[in-house]
């Protein structure tokens, strides 16, 4: 998957792995369809922050989520 390509199919790529990692509860929160490619470079960093680490806190769980939700459409 080519990730320096803006689409949405990336974008949905992007927010299913980031969920995957994270173990998301409420998952209807985190639609692909609500992120627009104008996000596209913000949602990748946080996708590749994500995926570098192996263990994420509660604390930074809370804000990853925050921060994907400030980007939704």
């Amino acid at each position: 998957m080519d990730l320096s390509i803006q689409s949405p199919e990336n974008i949905s790529y992007m927010i299913e792995k980031i969920k995957e990692k994270l173990r998301m509860v409420n998952v209807d929160a985190m639609r692909s369809e609500n992120f627009s490619t104008e996000q596209y470079e913000d949602l990748r960093y946080m996708y590749e922050m994500v995926m570098k680490r192996d263990n994420i806190t509660p604390n930074e769980m809370q804000a990853i989520a925050a921060e994907l939700g400030s980007m939704r459409k």
